[in-house]
């Protein structure tokens, strides 16, 4: 496809993309994540709040919301971590050393998100750096990445807790291969070793033979889920299976778990779209 014709799709799709992420955020302010964590705690699960700043937003603005959000979690004392995005605080670890003076009075989880994959060695190096601070911290590996692997031995070498994901960006290296089958391989990589494990589909498919790997090896693990997207199918695979859940539930701009750059390559994405929003009109109304 031309360059003219991707930049047409993607000024076409750019309102449209907008305007459906609004369905994978709780709201813009962090009150509207911690209304959504208490209700998620009624019904038994647990969460993991994010901020997720605008494109182009200012670093020191993306701390104050990080920092704003750590003291919520603590005062809430809900089951609950926080979750950010290195770049989005520009990898200072004297940013996330503030993080970690709120995060230690209450022993709260510090999660790394996966992004583009440039941005896994820098975080990967912050995370190290900040481990001599704080011990409960954890990372994203994506199935799609063929790094995962060894990022999965380093993870457990240093008693990282984990959640995997297919991932939403590919390997350049690799880029046809198989989310699917790379999300079990690095299962498989952290079954019977890692300190704990977060399953991060909302494919049953995909789901049940993760927790069963780990539970088999006796792995400490959950499922956890994207706020906005179908859940019922899956939680009744984690609840027959006696595994807790929790939910990923974001605040702030609202981008959708599709890049705009992925959405101009293949215009199947908009099909996607509209099938996540009724899918979730479906689990909603259930």
């Amino acid at each position: 496809m031309s360059q003219p014709v991707r930049h047409r799709i993607g000024r076409m799709m750019l309102p449209v993309m907008r305007r459906a992420a609004s369905s994978y955020i709780a709201g813009a302010e962090l009150n509207d994540a911690l209304t959504a964590a208490r209700t998620l705690a009624v019904r038994g699960l647990g969460s993991t709040i994010a901020f997720w700043d605008e494109v182009g937003a200012d670093a020191k603005d993306v701390l104050k919301a990080t920092l704003r959000s750590a003291q919520a979690i603590g005062t809430e004392r809900l089951d609950c971590y926080l979750s950010v995005k290195a770049p989005s605080l520009e990898y200072s670890e004297e940013a996330l050393l503030q993080v970690i003076g709120l995060c230690r009075s209450n022993n709260t989880r510090l999660h790394f998100d996966a992004l583009g994959i440039e941005s896994a060695e820098p975080t990967r190096m912050l995370i190290e750096s900040l481990l001599r601070h704080y011990a409960n911290v954890s990372c994203t590996l994506p199935g799609r990445w063929e790094r995962s692997l060894k990022d999965a031995d380093w993870a457990v070498e240093r008693g990282v807790a984990v959640r995997v994901v297919k991932g939403q960006w590919e390997d350049p290296a690799m880029p046809s291969k198989d989310p699917h089958a790379g999300f079990l391989a690095v299962i498989e990589r952290l079954a019977g070793r890692a300190q704990k494990v977060a399953v991060a589909t909302h494919n049953p498919t995909l789901a049940a033979p993760a927790l069963e790997k780990l539970m088999k090896a006796g792995t400490p693990c959950e499922l956890e889920l994207l706020f906005g997207l179908p859940t019922r199918a899956v939680l009744k695979i984690a609840a027959a299976m006696g595994v807790g859940a929790r939910v990923y539930v974001p605040y702030g701009y609202g981008w959708l778990p599709y890049s705009l750059s992925q959405a101009r390559k293949n215009p199947r994405i908009l099909w996607w779209m509209l099938k996540d929003a009724m899918l979730r009109r479906q689990d909603t109304a259930a």
